[in-house]
């Protein structure tokens, strides 16, 4: 193979992977005004599972305080997520949870809730460079527990905190907070979102990890080795994916596939040792701890198992042209081959590379599962202005993959990741879920009122509901308005007032001593509103959807 160097090096000039992304700011977000970014240090160090010695994790963190006192006493912590490079900073966190031009912190800093990202920087601790963003969870979680105490001594008064974790932020909550619990350190936290967290493991294609590997190992690409190292090998890649590389390799090799390691396996000593560890932690037990998720909950999955990805050929110039075609993960207890590359020059065949995959009996494979999606076109920057990349995404057959399943963002332990989830098995309280898979990490008006409702209330559901006067029995509504009153306000008068998000009445009613609801037709346009309650002893404004 290394005698082909020669033809392969005129891929290396011109066949490079761009910056890979894995989650996306929405178009039209909404950026907040410049803070004063801080850095901060756990208290506890940390060793992880190839490390010699423990290192103090650090953080970078930005208070946006309300817009109501803009004082520091109702702290809500937002989570960077997996973010090798630190691609996206605090700014671009925030953005991160705008929607339909509105932007989910935006409107809890205007109901007097304070804002605090905490993102995971590039630094150097011990002598030894760290990328937070890929690092290992749990040296992100000893940072999320010194934040955590530091907040809880400088906040004003006695509110307890809300946790926000989306994608492995989510996990570095939950392994936080349970970490505090079983050491006996009081977190003063009431509430933990975790926001399309992968509790049983992610995804990557394993296709297409084998493609940028071969493409790293054999072809030389600079670019390509640099998503492999600190990707692809990062600490919280390898505790994460479910099916990894490393767990597929010939002894002796840093590309060939063993031929008799074709079911799916995790990064060795790093993935099953990282999910015993979080199970062993549980979760928080005095906490609530409720998700919002973007994969389905109906079973819609994301392509079909062994779709082919992509199958083209790339011209490379006038000498050297390169087949390249990926599959999905096949059907259970079916083996395809999922990654085959073929290198011609002047036509015939100098170099070929391929690997299969066998999926297990009791699922089909998991590429694409039910799940938030990640898409390949992303991974790849978009092609980052190299036409070779351009020419191989304009010729993808199938973009999405299933990167965070629903079963593993529901934290059900079910080898199946293709069943219909059943919630009494998820350790979770409260739940969002889509019946459309949706990009991982995107926030929608629906998610964005489950954050708002739980953030308020702690609770969403009328029967649980131990906090609110009035409650929308249905949000996002239909072409009716039910709300629910509480027992203590039944039989007085009622004004229900609908405005726009800007403040404009838009319609207004008067109610005569109802009893347990109040039904009301309306011809609204779909959108967000504002929706007034006022019994005359008390009053709440409660952000409506309507569909």
């Amino acid at each position: 193979m290394k005698n082909l160097y020669l033809f392969l090096l005129i891929l290396t000039a011109q066949f490079t992977f761009a910056q890979i992304r894995f989650q996306n700011i929405p178009e039209n977000a909404v950026y907040p005004e410049s803070q004063a970014v801080e850095t901060i240090t756990a208290n506890i160090p940390y060793q992880g599972y190839e490390e010699t010695q423990a290192y103090f994790g650090e953080g970078e963190y930005e208070i946006f305080v309300d817009n109501v006192d803009g004082v520091l006493d109702k702290p809500i912590i937002i989570l960077d997520g997996f973010d090798p490079g630190d691609s996206r900073d605090i700014s671009g966190l925030y953005a991160s949870l705008s929607f339909d031009g509105e932007n989910l912190a935006d409107i809890l800093r205007e109901e007097g809730f304070d804002i605090v990202i905490l993102n995971a920087p590039l630094y150097n601790t011990g002598g030894k460079d760290i990328d937070g963003g890929g690092d290992y969870i749990q040296r992100n979680a000893m940072v999320l527990i010194a934040m955590i105490q530091q907040l809880n001594a400088d906040k004003v008064g006695d509110n307890e905190l809300v946790v926000l974790g989306p994608s492995m932020g989510g996990l570095i909550a939950r392994y936080a907070l349970s970490y505090m619990e079983n050491n006996s350190l009081d977190s003063e936290t009431r509430l933990y979102i975790s926001f399309d967290a992968p509790h049983r493991g992610a995804n990557i294609p394993i296709s297409l990890q084998y493609l940028i590997n071969y493409f790293a190992d054999q072809v030389g690409d600079a670019t390509a080795q640099q998503v492999v190292d600190e990707l692809l090998n990062s600490p919280a890649a390898k505790e994460m994916l479910v099916d990894h590389l490393l767990g597929h390799l010939l002894a002796g090799s840093t590309y060939e596939q063993d031929p008799t390691k074709v079911l799916p396996l995790g990064a060795p000593n790093f993935r099953n040792e990282f999910q015993a560890e979080l199970d062993g932690l549980g979760f928080p037990n005095n906490v609530r701890n409720v998700t919002m998720i973007n994969g389905s909950g109906n079973g819609t999955t994301t392509g079909n198992p062994g779709v082919t990805i992509v199958d083209t050929n790339l011209e490379i110039d006038a000498f050297t042209d390169v087949d390249v075609a990926l599959k999905f993960t096949p059907e259970a207890n079916q083996t395809n081959t999922v990654t085959d590359v073929t290198v011609n020059f002047l036509g015939f065949p100098v170099s070929t590379y391929q690997t299969t995959s066998l999926a297990p009996s009791n699922s089909d494979g998991l590429d694409s599962a039910p799940g938030g999606t990640g898409s390949i076109s992303d991974a790849l920057g978009d092609g980052g202005g190299n036409p070779i990349l351009i020419d191989f995404i304009a010729a993808l057959q199938q973009d999405l993959y299933s990167f965070i399943p629903t079963m593993s963002a529901l934290a059900i332990n079910n080898p199946n990741w293709y069943a219909t989830p059943n919630l009494n098995d998820s350790p979770f309280v409260n739940f969002y879920i889509p019946n459309e898979n949706e990009n991982h990490v995107t926030v929608t008006a629906a998610s964005a009122q489950f954050a708002l409702d739980e953030i308020r209330n702690g609770v969403v559901s009328v029967g649980e509901n131990q906090f609110s006067k009035f409650v929308l029995a249905q949000n996002p509504v239909g072409n009716a308005i039910n709300i629910s009153i509480g027992k203590n306000f039944r039989g007085e008068r009622f004004t229900t007032t609908v405005y726009s998000i800007t403040g404009q009445k838009l319609m207004q009613k008067e109610w005569n001593e109802p009893t347990q609801h109040l039904f009301w037709n309306h011809n609204l346009s779909s959108g967000i509103y504002l929706l007034k309650v006022d019994s005359g002893t008390a009053i709440e404004t409660i952000k409506m959807i309507v569909e």
